[in-house]
This record gives structure tokens, C-alpha cells and sequence, in this order.
């Protein structure tokens, strides 16, 4: 008997719709073990004790959580991130404000939390020049940055329109310290750097020379996600217990890689940002 033309598509359209979610990323769940990833962009210092400070303070997270075993990884470029987290697939993430816009709808990134760390950076970002004044003298001249690689983060996020990187002849740089280095040393008229590059132009020499000429918003804490693979018992656990992986036992953990607080927030605390970075973030 031939099949009713309709009801053979149907069974086609279940079929596939099966085969799909057989297909789909495997789940975080609560027996499994627990990958975490950190990604800190523009980083300086060593990855290598970067990454035995984040091994403990994971063990941390893993102690007050319940999880029978952990995975971390410390990153400070977002590209190689993104490669490590599409292998091994992991349920959490710490990361800068620009990691997270860039890779929120890729990866279904729900925020459970933010990471308040010293000398992180990200918190504000200036335009500084050896002459002062504002903004103005800037465009047209040769601006040094190692934050060119996310134009539409430093336009539409921390600019907020106030310029656009072809306002500059733009001087791409790839190390924090080089891009002060490249002011003082005449390669550019001015530098885009943040609060963490600012708070150390004085130990630098001719750094105090530089002075800002136009200030950014402040911007909140580095954002601890939940990846949208994970499941949904693992990560309102994990919300919850975020203030107490900073304490007691977790505490030097904590200092050792320069985390002064952790604490829940939402992904109403960021809309802002997801609003103004745009589609695709």
C-alpha cells in the first residue's frame, strides 16, 4: 500500500528531528566532570602559573559544588579559546566583558555570576597622549592599541560612539606594555589602553608623561557564564555556591590568582552591553 504523501514527510521530519538532538553537544551534568575555562584577554605574566593558581582554584570550586572532578584552562587570547572550548566542551566560564559578547550566541552563554579581580584590566579604558586635551587632537593622528582585534567591542561597547577606530591611523600592538611604549617612544601621537595599562604608567619610564584625554564608562567585573550545554541542577548549584568558593579553604585559591569577590548577577546586569555590541553577540 503506498504511504499518504504527507505522513511519509512527517516521519521524515521526526526522523530528522531525532537524529539531530543524537547529534547535539553532550550535556554538562551533575555526574560528570565539571570543565571550567578562564579566559582574561590582553593577560600579562605567565600563562603556566596563570594556570596552576586556576587548577586550585577550581579544586576550590569543585570542593564546595560536589563535582567528582574538574577541568580548567586559563587563556589570554579568545580565538584559542574558542578552540579549546569547542573540543572539550566545558560547563562554566570566567571571562573579560569583551570574551563574553564575542562568544555569547555561539556557545548559548548565560550569566551566573561576576569575578571581581585585581589588576585584571577591563573596568575602564582611556585615549592618552603626551600633549593632554581631548579627543579631538587625537583623531586624524596614530593611535596605538592591542585592542584592535574586537572593533565592534571597542566601538559599539567602549566607545559608545564617541569615535570609531578609523578615526585614527590605527597602530595595532599585540603586548599591554607595548602600546604605552609606542607613545613614548613617538611611534604613535596617542594610545587606547584601560585601567589596568593606566594604573601602571608611573612605573613605566616617561609613562607619567601620558595624560588621558577622554575616559570611558566604568564597566562591570569580569563575567562568570554558564555555557548553554550545561545542566540546568549543576549551574543554579553553582550560582548559588559562587560566594562561598572564596571562602574558607577556597580563600587562598582566590588571592592566588587576584580574586577579591565572586557573586551571582544575571544576564539583566549585561543587557546593556549585549544591546549595544549588537547581532551576533
Amino acid at each position: 500500500m503506498t504511504m499518504p504523501r504527507r505522513s511519509f514527510l512527517c516521519r521524515i521530519a521526526a526522523f530528522t528531528a531525532a537524529a539531530s538532538v543524537g547529534l547535539a553537544a553532550p550535556v554538562a551534568r551533575a555526574g560528570d566532570a565539571v570543565g571550567l575555562v578562564v579566559i582574561r584577554e590582553h593577560g600579562v605574566g605567565s600563562a603556566a602559573q596563570a594556570q596552576q593558581y586556576l587548577d586550585r582554584l577550581a579544586s576550590a570550586a569543585a570542593k564546595v559544588n560536589g563535582w567528582p572532578a574538574v577541568e580548567s584552562k586559563y587563556f589570554t587570547s579568545r580565538k584559542l579559546a574558542d578552540r579549546w572550548i569547542g573540543a572539550h566542551r566545558p560547563a562554566f566560564g570566567i571571562m573579560t566583558l569583551g570574551a563574553y559578547l564575542g562568544l555569547r550566541a555561539a556557545y548559548g552563554l548565560k550569566v551566573v555570576g561576576t569575578a571581581d579581580v585585581a589588576t585584571a584590566g577591563g573596568r575602564r579604558y582611556y585615549v592618552v597622549a603626551k600633549q593632554g586635551g581631548d579627543l579631538s587632537a587625537c583623531k586624524g593622528k596614530r593611535l596605538a592599541t592591542n585592542f584592535a582585534d574586537d572593533p565592534r567591542f571597542v566601538e559599539k561597547v567602549v566607545a559608545a560612539g564617541a569615535f570609531s577606530l578609523s578615526d585614527f591611523t590605527l597602530v595595532p600592538t599585540r603586548r599591554p606594555v607595548q602600546t604605552i611604549h609606542a607613545v613614548i617612544r613617538g611611534d604613535a601621537e596617542c594610545a587606547l589602553i584601560d585601567d589596568a595599562q593606566f594604573a601602571d604608567l608611573g612605573a613605566i619610564e616617561g609613562g607619567a608623561a601620558l595624560r588621558p584625554v577622554w575616559t570611558s564608562a566604568e564597566f562591570p567585573p569580569m563575567v562568570v557564564v554558564a555555557f548553554g550545554t550545561a545542566d540546568a541542577a549543576l549551574v543554579a548549584k553553582f550560582r548559588k555556591n559562587l560566594p562561598k568558593v572564596c571562602a574558607g579553604e577556597g580563600a587562598e585559591a582566590c588571592k592566588e590568582v587576584g580574586i577579591r569577590r565572586l557573586a551571582p548577577s544575571s544576564d539583566a546586569a549585561f543587557r546593556k552591553y549585549v544591546k549595544a555590541y549588537g547581532r551576533g553577540g
